[in-house]
């Protein structure tokens, strides 16, 4: 089912599902990430695995340093880790984790509440 938003919704709905990330308080999702953290997040749990350094780079158009540094963050919450391939030792595999499922859920029912406000 599709939902049709006027551009000022849409505005509104990503202002208030942002509001809601950077406060500490109500969300249940501290800390605040960048947006290229939460895109590397939703990209791991939306899109079929494997996942790795290079393809999600490739995959968001930004080198693998800026991957590097968004998984440090990421990793140091438990909501993605990183292993070597074992069949390809120069590839770095990232993978899901339980507590980033729980926080991809919290999120996920964060938007739909802020949807519903709208």
């Amino acid at each position: 089912m599709a939902i049709e938003l006027k551009p000022s919704q849409a505005l509104r709905l990503l202002y208030d599902v942002s509001l809601s990330l950077v406060r500490e308080d109500k969300s249940g999702l501290a800390p605040d990430f960048t947006l290229r953290q939460i895109s590397l997040l939703l990209t791991v749990y939306l899109e079929p695995p494997p996942h790795t350094v290079r393809g999600l780079a490739a995959r968001l158009g930004v080198t693998k340093p800026v991957i590097t540094r968004a998984l440090n963050a990421l990793g140091k919450q438990d909501l993605l880790t990183r292993k070597r391939d074992e069949a390809d030792k120069r590839n770095v595999i990232v993978q899901r984790t339980v507590r980033g499922a729980l926080y991809v859920e919290r999120l996920a029912d964060l938007v739909r509440e802020k949807g519903r406000d709208l």
